[in-house]
């Protein structure tokens, strides 16, 4: 899928997500760092850029729709995979903000897959 160099940070609070995301990515050789809020995540972004983001829109200390820009003025080159359950509406909003794709949960293994092959090759 991708190489054991790829860079994935998951800002997700949902503990059952954020280890169903690990269990995923780590049997794809990648790296997986992990965010449980906004802050959480612009203090990780300070110390490495990731190749691609899997941010959830509604964390505690805010939405990610909010954070994208954040994302791309720090990081330009690091994908963007938002991924929401409830908020349907928000596809539109993190498309034209930024995102480079969006998952409605509850998605597939496959989808997520094929969705980071896209983006990273």
């Amino acid at each position: 899928m991708t190489t054991a160099t790829t860079k994935i940070l998951v800002i997700e609070d949902e503990g059952d997500m954020r280890l169903l995301l690990d269990l995923i990515l780590t049997a794809e050789n990648v790296e997986v760092a992990h965010a449980r809020s906004l802050a959480e995540a612009e203090a990780s972004l300070k110390e490495e850029q990731p190749t691609l983001i899997l941010l959830d829109n509604r964390l505690p200390d805010g939405f990610g729709v909010d954070f994208i820009g954040h994302i791309k003025q720090h990081c330009p080159g690091t994908k963007i995979i938002m991924i929401s359950g409830i908020d349907r509406a928000a596809e539109d909003v993190a498309l034209e903000t930024g995102a480079d794709t969006f998952l409605s949960k509850p998605f597939t293994q496959r989808q997520l897959h094929q969705s980071i092959e896209k983006l990273l090759n």
